[in-house]
This record gives structure tokens, C-alpha cells and sequence, in this order.
């Protein structure tokens, strides 16, 4: 079943390719969406796919990359939009 997440990753997270790291883990799962980061220093997700699929990349922003220190993900499931078109880094 496809969904739509929302993931706020808190901790270490941003300047340490954390964005990259999520843009490469999206791609290589096919998610479409984005990553951003937040004035906040918390960097933000949105992502749509296949269910499990989404819960493979939230696993994998939980560990990040070797220079993040992940304190807390916060993720908001919804019902499939079909918003996006590819998985992007916004600046």
C-alpha cells in the first residue's frame, strides 16, 4: 500500500551529509519527496512509496549517516498524494 510521511530528524543532523545521505537511501528505495533542513537545525523529510519502503528509509535516517548523532525522528503518516515526481534536496 503506497503513503505519504512526514519525518522531523532532531539532533546533529544538519552539515554532516545527512541530506545527501537520505537522497541516496530515497533514490535507491524509489521514494519520491524531498529533504530539507529547517531553520530549526532539524532536517525534514517527505517521502512517498510503497509502505515498507517508507519504513526502510525511516530506519535508515534513525542511524544517519557516521557523522550524525540522531537524537529523535518524528514521523506523521498520511494517505498517498502523488505530489511528487522524484526525490530532491531542497536548499
Amino acid at each position: 500500500m503506497e503513503k505519504h510521511v512526514h519525518i522531523v530528524v532532531n539532533g546533529l543532523v544538519q552539515g554532516v551529509g545527512f541530506r545527501y545521505f537520505t537522497f541516496k537511501k530515497a533514490k535507491e528505495l524509489g521514494l519520491t519527496g524531498y529533504v530539507q533542513n529547517l531553520p530549526d537545525s532539524t532536517v525534514e523529510i517527505e517521502a512517498e512509496g510503497e509502505q515498507g519502503l517508507l519504513q526502510e528509509l525511516i530506519d535508515a535516517v534513525k542511524v544517519g549517516p557516521r557523522s550524525a548523532v540522531v537524537n529523535e525522528v518524528n514521523t506523521d503518516w498520511n494517505s498517498y498524494v502523488g505530489k511528487f515526481n522524484q526525490f530532491q534536496v531542497k536548499y
